[in-house]
């Protein structure tokens, strides 16, 4: 068996995460994992130590946790609970690069794979915090290639998946991404970010391939060029024949991310000739996660199951 990192780095590691009070933590039965044996690639300061708390709205009436300052990242497993499809999906929750919505689009995803036979992989990845940050004249954080941390973390965490599937019960060739907001232009960005890491290799993980076989972006944001008035993609998002099949939902009248952002990468995939499926609908905003409403797009989860069948990740 590989060890996952040194024992006295995990040890170390924990020790620092637990430490911090209040932090997000999964439900019982579930330990974070961190990620990197020591300090991660290209640190950044960070206002004060990591925190969550939870929203002043709600989510088709239930809160969100909110978790803010994460400098340590952490990968949480989620083994299938049914019949193993040896299907893992890493998990990018959203939070415009600021903070992640770890339960709405992140822990919740991941009960809700492993109901179905899918390993879910919850990655917290590194966001510097929304209040006060930018006042504080820290460098511009955000999507890559502005701060590369969550990028690294994710291509780091595609490689330790690989690396450990017979571990932990997976295939090697079915390993996916899923990421909701900035957590889909995460999810788009590792899908055309796969040839090189961003950081120096560290051990055995970094030497396996972080090129996910399928993403899905679920009402991404940062896929369009602000830089003209132009309908064009951004070119930090470079894809090409080898990028991944796609499978991607936004609703028409969200107010956060437009939907040009998923226009834009459905056409760019297809122009590449991409597997891509895309579902519009009329209603739903912006920040719908899984939870059930009465609207037609509450579906979507139910059409992305027919699709990993479609793409040959599920038997039928």
């Amino acid at each position: 068996m590989k060890p996952l990192i040194s024992t006295l780095s995990i040890i170390f590691a924990l020790i620092t995460v637990s430490a911090q009070t209040n932090v997000w933590e999964p439900s019982a039965g579930h330990q974070q994992i961190p990620i990197w044996p020591g300090a991660p690639p290209d640190p950044r300061p960070m206002l004060g130590p990591e925190f969550v708390h939870t929203s002043d709205g709600t989510v088709a009436g239930k809160t969100v946790a909110i978790a803010e300052r994460v400098a340590i990242p952490t990968m949480t497993i989620y083994p299938a609970k049914t019949k193993n499809t040896g299907i893992a999906i890493v998990i990018f929750p959203g939070g415009g690069y600021q903070v992640l919505a770890m339960d709405l689009v992140g822990s919740e995803v991941c009960e809700w794979l492993a109901a179905r036979g899918i390993t879910g992989v919850l990655l917290k990845y590194r966001v510097p915090g929304a209040k006060g940050y930018a006042d504080k004249g820290f460098r511009k954080s955000g999507a890559y290639p502005n701060s590369p941390a969550a990028l690294e973390d994710a291509q780091r965490t595609v490689g330790l998946v690989r690396l450990h599937a017979a571990e932990w019960q997976i295939d090697p060739n079915k390993i996916g991404v899923m990421g909701f907001s900035a957590g889909g232009h995460l999810a788009a960005a590792i899908s055309t970010h796969f040839d090189e890491r961003l950081y120096p290799a560290v051990d055995a993980a970094d030497q396996e391939s972080c090129r996910p076989d399928f993403g899905a972006p679920i009402y991404p944001g940062h896929m369009q060029e602000h830089t003209t008035n132009d309908f064009e993609i951004n070119p930090y998002v470079p894809v090409t024949t080898n990028t991944p099949p796609q499978f991607i939902v936004q609703a028409e009248n969200d107010p956060v991310d437009p939907v040009q952002n998923s226009l834009l990468y459905y056409t760019a995939l297809k122009d590449a000739k991409v597997p891509t499926e895309l579902h519009l609908f009329a209603q739903g905003g912006h920040a719908f996660g899984l939870r059930r409403t009465k609207l037609p797009i509450t579906e979507w989860p139910e059409l992305m199951e027919q699709w990993l069948r479609t793409i040959g990740m599920v038997s039928n």
